[in-house]
């Protein structure tokens, strides 16, 4: 098969509504993008005009949708606007928004496809990052979700809902989603019911929500107005999935099974994938070249694989934890724990290793680091751990450099922290 290429769109677009939520008037403006900027929401409503870019990494909330923040720039129920730069293929993109909330239209997620097909697609020439798992994996939602997603050249969803009301019982359909999404699943639009509304308003929710944007369901049929397929209610949650895991930033290959789908299990999905999809790889460099960068040595080398890499950009780089580290033998004997500083020395270790292919004469150069901020440790790491680590160059001048780093075991944040660093001659 073929590998894909990024894409951006060849011309700007505009789309003008109300957000689901909020209910305000926003104004959604997209242009296009240079290669490797991926998605990013600029909010011009706000003093210097802030961006938070499409990543798991910037996934505040998935109450009754997913919001992505990064500080002050917060984008909030992207999924159907998501879904439409998923499925098309949309690799770069800046997206102004005058408000918090992308704009609910009619609550599908066919205007944003019909505006970018008018918009148009330009081929940018240099590969799209593709997230394929190697194996089956499995994910246990909230509420009783499941989802598995198997190996495939493609991506296609298959979902199965159920709601206790006589227009829905239990639903199925399955869709490849290359080519079908604009006709079979973007006029699909969302749904929520009319006993809800008081609730919901009272929190601050579905402010916006009308019966020209959502189908209304009241305890005997749809409120208002007709359904546009017999299983419109399945067919918007797979496309909630589609737009949920192009959080991911590429293309998203496999088949993925999805039982009760929601926001937050999508998105649990999705770190499922980017981490079985790293440990899956080939890799880029190996641990003979890693020594050639790397001055540490037994029992210190905390770096095994690097499987990504973009240069003076990010890095992503494995360890491997074994029983066998000398530090179980002292550390919490009778229930191994990595040293959680060891965790963070393993993840500048990764980082050095960015930095080292910036530099001229990298071989006469040693990475010193000399701060570590926002140091967390988010859940222990044990025997068996695979830690995956991926590092953002964040400034670079002359010798001193600024990166984030967060570290995950099996998708989840274990570690994160800021690091500065400086290089000197050995």
């Amino acid at each position: 098969m073929k590998a894909p290429t990024q894409q951006t769109v060849r011309e700007p677009f505009v789309l003008e509504g109300r957000g689901l939520h909020t209910g305000e008037e926003v104004r959604l403006r997209g242009l296009p993008a240079a290669v490797g900027t991926g998605v990013r929401f600029r909010r011009v409503d706000l003093a210097g005009s802030p961006e938070v870019g499409v990543s798991l990494d910037n996934v505040r909330d998935t109450n009754l949708g997913t919001t992505l923040g990064d500080g002050e720039a917060e984008a909030r129920t992207v999924e159907h606007f998501l879904g439409a730069v998923g499925a098309l293929g949309v690799d770069n993109m800046v997206v102004e928004l005058s408000g918090a909330e992308i704009p609910i239209l009619d609550g599908s997620f066919r205007p944003f496809v019909d505006a970018i097909r008018t918009a148009g697609l330009e081929e940018q020439g240099e590969p799209a990052r593709v997230w394929a798992v190697s194996s089956p994996v499995v994910v246990d939602g909230p509420n009783g979700g499941h989802y598995v997603c198997a190996p495939a050249d493609d991506l296609r969803v298959s979902g199965t809902i159920e709601f206790d009301h006589p227009m829905i019982r239990r639903q199925f359909a399955s869709f490849y989603i290359d080519g079908t999404f604009p006709d079979e699943l973007a006029p699909a639009r969302t749904f929520g019911f009319l006993r809800d509304k008081e609730s919901l308003q009272s929190s601050g929710l579905a402010l916006g929500a009308t019966y020209e944007n959502t189908v209304v369901l009241d305890d005997d049929g749809v409120a208002s107005g007709e359904l546009r397929f017999p299983d419109e209610f399945v067919r918007h949650k797979i496309g909630d999935v589609v737009g949920d895991l192009a959080v991911l930033g590429g293309r998203v290959r496999g088949h993925v099974v999805a039982d009760r789908p929601s926001h937050a299990g999508n998105l649990e999905l999705a770190r499922v994938i980017r981490s079985a999809s790293r440990r899956g790889g080939d890799g880029v460099v190996d641990i003979t070249k890693i020594m050639q960068y790397l001055p540490h040595r037994f029992p210190m080398l905390l770096v095994d694989r690097i499987v990504d890499y973009e240069l003076g950009k990010r890095i992503v780089g494995i360890k491997n934890v074994t029983i066998n580290e000398p530090f179980f033998q002292g550390h919490y004997p009778g229930h191994p724990i990595m040293p959680g500083v060891l965790i963070i020395e393993a993840m500048a270790q990764v980082g050095g290793l960015l930095l080292m292919e910036v530099i001229e004469n990298a071989e006469d150069k040693v990475v010193y680091f000399m701060t570590m901020d926002n140091v967390k440790w988010r859940r222990p790491v044990t025997p068996g751990d695979q830690l995956v680590f991926e590092l953002e160059m964040l400034q670079f001048r002359r010798h001193l450099c600024r990166m984030k780093g967060v570290g995950y075991v099996d998708g989840q944040v274990v570690a994160e922290a800021e690091l500065m660093a400086r290089i000197m001659d050995r």
